[in-house]
C-alpha cells in the first residue's frame, strides 16, 4: 500500500467523525508518514559524543551521515566548516583549528539538527598496544589513585574490544570526565600519561584508550599494509577464507591479521590526533626479528590512514619479565627490544620509554604502571611540545676496544651517567669465539670500561640481554640505559617464511 492509500484507509476508517476532524487526522497521519523526522536526518560518527575532546591548532574532520545531497554546516566556537553529503548520505566537514578551551557547543546543522555538549578543546591521544596498555587501575587493585582522579579536564573514551572481518564506521562507547566513577576501568598507563600532560600544557585532554589484552602486532595492521612487505605478504594469504571459517566456528578473530584495526581503529579515523601511545611486543616476542620490520609497518600504516603526517608515535619497551639468569644466555625479549629501539632510532617522530626497573620477574603485567606513563608524558613533552624535559637516557653509540677493555660510548642522556645501588652490573663481553661472559664494568664521563679476565680480546659487548636485565645504568635525570648489543649474531628468532 502506498502512503497515500494508507492515508485515505485512515480518513475512511474513521468516517463516522465529522469530514473536518477527518481531514484533519488525515493529514496529520500523512505528516507523520511523509514529513522528515529532523532529528534523524543527521547524524554523526560515534567518536563524536558529548563530553567529547577536540584536537587543538590542526583542523578537524567532523564526519557522519545525513540526507544524500544536503547541504552540512558545523561550527565551534567562531568556526565553520561545510560539506555535501554524498549518494551514500556520508559527509565530512573540516573545520579550521581550534584553540584549546571549553566547554563549548558543537552544532550541526543540515535538513535536521543535532547538537554535542560540554566540548573542550584541546590535545587528544590515542592509547593502545595489548594487556599492559589495557591494565586499568582495578585490575591493579588501586583505588586510591581514582579516589583522587577528579579532573574535568581530563577526558576519557573507551573502546570496546572485538574484532571484526571488514573494517567498522562505528562502536559503542561515550566520552566521560576523570574521576573515581570513571577511572577504575580505564587504562592506568594512559592516565598517568594524560596527568602528566595536563599539568604541564594546562589545556584539555582527551585520551582514546584502544586496547586488547594478548593481541599481536599484525591484528592492529591493514591486510594491504601487511602484502606490501615481501617479509610480511604471508598474512595476508588466505586471508579472508580464515576469517570466514573461524566466524562459522563461532571462534574469536581478535589474533588475526587487520581485524582489531577493522574493529578499534577504522572508527576512530580520522579524528584529530595529536599522537599515539603504544605498549605491545609480548605477543611478537616470539617472533622479535620479524617485528623489525611488522612494528614500523603498523606505525607506516596507522598514520597513512589518518593523513595527518607523521605524528607523535611514542612506545614503551618491553618490561623485564621471565626468570632471571645468572650468566648470558639468548632471549627472545631482548630481541624484541632490541626491533623496538631499532624502530626508535629509524622511524622519524617515535620515542621509546625505556622501563627496565619497572619489571616483575613472576607477572607479565607489572604493578609500576605510573613511570611508564610519566616516562610517556616526558617523550611527549621534550619531542612534540618542545619542553626541556629528557626522555632517552643513556643510549649505545658506539664501540672501541683497547687491549682487553672494551670502551662503550653513550649518548642521549642527562647530566652524567650514574650507577644505582652497587657495582654497575649488566655488561656482557665476547672475544673472537662469541662467547658472552660477565663483565666487570666501570663508568669514564660518557662511556663504560666492560672486561672479563677470560677474555683477552674482546669484540662484542652486550647489556641488558636477557628476559629480566638485571641493570642498574641511569643518567642523572633518572631515566635507565636501554638495553642493547653490539654483535650481529642470528640470534633465536630470525627464522625463515
Amino acid at each position: 500500500m502506498t502512503t497515500t492509500q494508507t492515508a485515505i484507509s485512515a480518513r475512511s476508517k474513521w468516517s463516522c467523525w465529522t469530514r473536518p476532524t477527518a481531514w484533519l487526522l488525515g493529514l496529520a497521519f500523512w505528516t507523520a508518514a511523509v514529513a522528515p523526522r529532523a532529528e534523524a536526518e543527521v547524524s554523526l560518527a560515534s567518536v563524536f559524543t558529548d563530553g567529547m575532546v577536540l584536537q587543538q591548532d590542526r583542523p578537524v574532520p567532523v564526519w557522519g551521515q545525513a540526507a544524500p545531497g544536503s547541504k552540512i554546516t558545523v561550527s565551534i566556537q567562531d568556526q565553520t566548516a561545510e560539506a555535501v553529503a554524498d549518494a551514500n548520505g556520508a559527509f565530512r566537514a573540516v573545520l579550521p583549528p581550534l584553540k584549546a578551551g571549553g566547554p563549548f557547543t558543537l552544532t550541526v546543522e543540515g535538513d535536521g539538527a543535532l547538537e554535542r555538549h560540554d566540548v573542550l578543546v584541546g590535545e587528544v591521544w590515542i592509547c593502545s598496544g595489548q594487556s599492559n596498555m589495557q591494565w586499568s587501575f582495578k585490575m591493579l587493585g588501586d583505588a586510591e589513585t581514582p579516589a583522587r582522579s577528579s579532573n574535568p579536564r581530563i577526558r576519557l573514551l573507551t573502546v570496546p574490544r572485538r574484532g571484526a572481518a571488514t573494517p567498522q564506521t562505528s562502536f559503542e562507547g561515550r566520552w566521560v570526565a576523570c574521576g573515581p566513577e570513571t577511572l577504575g576501568d580505564f587504562s592506568a598507563v594512559a592516565y598517568y600519561f594524560g596527568r602528566m600532560l595536563e599539568k604541564e600544557l594546562q589545556v584539555p585532554i582527551g585520551l582514546i584508550s584502544t586496547n586488547y589484552g594478548g593481541t599481536p602486532a599484525e591484528a592492529w595492521t591493514r591486510p594491504e599494509t601487511l602484502a606490501s612487505y615481501p617479509e610480511l605478504a604471508y598474512f595476508a594469504k588466505n586471508l579472508d577464507e580464515r576469517l570466514a571459517d573461524l566466524e562459522a566456528a563461532g571462534k574469536s578473530l581478535r589474533n588475526e591479521p587487520g581485524v582489531l584495526y577493522n574493529a578499534m581503529i577504522a572508527p576512530l579515523v580520522p579524528y584529530a590526533i595529536r599522537g599515539v601511545i603504544w605498549y605491545q611486543g609480548e605477543s611478537n616476542a616470539e617472533r622479535a626479528y620479524e617485528y623489525r620490520t611488522l612494528f614500523p609497518a603498523m606505525i607506516h600504516d596507522w598514520r597513512a590512514a589518518w593523513g595527518q603526517g607523521d605524528f607523535p608515535f611514542l612506545f614503551v619497551q618491553l618490561a623485564p619479565f621471565k626468570k632471571i639468569v645468572e650468566s648470558p644466555q639468548e632471549s627472545d625479549w631482548a630481541e624484541l627490544r632490541e626491533a623496538q629501539t631499532l624502530t626508535a632510532k629509524i622511524v622519524p617522530q617515535t620515542a621509546m620509554a625505556v622501563i627496565t626497573d619497572a619489571g616483575d620477574p613472576n607477572d607479565i603485567h607489572p604493578k609500576k604502571k605510573q613511570p611508564v606513563g610519566e616516562r610517556l608524558a616526558k617523550a611527549a613533552l621534550g619531542m612534540t611540545y618542545g619542553f626541556d624535559t629528557p626522555y632517552t637516557g643513556p643510549i649505545y653509540h658506539s664501540l672501541t676496544i683497547k687491549g682487553n677493555e672494551a670502551i662503550v660510548k653513550f649518548v642521549g642522556f642527562a647530566g652524567g651517567l650514574v650507577v644505582r645501588d652497587g657495582p654497575l652490573t649488566g655488561f656482557a663481553v665476547a672475544g673472537p669465539d662469541g662467547v658472552f661472559v660477565n663483565a666487570q664494568a666501570r663508568i669514564e664521563g660518557d662511556s663504560v670500561i666492560a672486561t672479563a679476565p677470560e677474555v683477552a680480546h674482546p669484540v662484542a659487548v652486550r647489556f641488558g640481554w636477557a628476559d629480566y636485565p638485571v641493570v642498574n645504568l641511569f643518567d642523572e635525570a633518572g631515566l635507565p640505559a636501554s638495553p642493547f648489543r653490539t654483535d650481529q649474531a642470528p640470534g633465536v628468532t630470525r627464522k625463515p617464511r
